[in-house]
């Protein structure tokens, strides 16, 4: 699987993630650091990345535009640095690897991670208006 990791988070999230078999890139390495979250998203989608994110606006963005991919996993912690929460991010990403790979919010706090399967309506990935 292929992260993009959003701006918010720390560049230290791309060493740790890479240690577990992950393949990241963090967005200051591939584009503009002020994109926009549709840019970053339309980037992914094009790329087949997933987005990770501390930033909620992803969701709602996914949402509102009933996309079925790309497939973000949103941080809702105080505390987002790979000391804190690392393991309990790696071990989701290992845990919903398949469902990532299909389109799904993953939404992960301190204690457990909420999976929602994108979107409500079924739309084909290859679709150019997905993101527009």
């Amino acid at each position: 699987m292929k992260i993009v990791i959003d701006m918010n988070l720390s560049p230290q999230w791309v060493d740790f993630l890479n240690r577990t078999g992950q393949e990241c890139v963090h967005w200051s390495k591939i584009g503009s650091p002020d994109a926009s979250d549709r840019d970053i998203l339309r980037w992914a989608q094009s790329n087949g990345y997933v987005v990770f994110t501390h930033d909620l606006d992803f969701g709602a963005i996914l949402a509102a535009t009933k996309a079925d991919f790309p497939s973000v996993i949103q941080l809702r912690t105080q505390d987002i640095s790979p000391k804190r929460i690392g393991e309990l991010v790696a071990s989701t990403f290992k845990q919903f690897e398949e469902i990532l790979n299909q389109g799904a919010l993953v939404s992960i706090d301190e204690k457990q991670a909420r999976v929602r399967i994108l979107p409500l309506l079924k739309r084909n990935r290859s679709d150019p208006g997905l993101l527009s």
